[in-house]
């Protein structure tokens, strides 16, 4: 039988996280891992709130004709959230290198153009 104080809670706990790790945890061990459990749960609320943020604002995009574009957007990152940043990186790098050429092509029929005239 099992009894249900607090210390008899945190030994098993312990003894659980032995069993996990394979040995016991030292004190700055354990320290370490609660704090980083504590970074990872705030992550999470942290992107909960970013999420629903983003929910909502696609929601008053909804409502606005010429913000439909946006609110496409926004639901595609909510609901394939790496897919579209990947799409969305290799859009910005097509975009860049486009204009890119472009610039250069500009410069090069300028350079053409002054030695036609001159």
């Amino acid at each position: 039988m099992t009894s249900t104080t607090p210390r008899s809670l945190q030994l098993e706990l312990e003894l659980e996280q032995a069993r996990r790790h394979g040995r016991w945890l030292s004190d700055e061990e354990q320290a370490d891992l609660s704090q980083q459990r504590r970074r990872q749960d705030e992550a999470l609320l942290h992107q909960r709130r970013q999420r629903r943020k983003l929910g909502m604002f696609a929601a008053v995009c909804l409502l606005i004709p010429p913000l439909w574009p946006v609110a496409v957007a926004l639901t595609l990152y909510l609901l394939f959230p790496v897919t579209t940043r990947r799409l969305a990186l290799a859009t910005g790098i097509s975009l860049l290198a486009v204009g890119g050429l472009l610039a250069v092509l500009v410069g090069a029929l300028v350079v053409a153009l002054l030695m036609a005239l001159f």
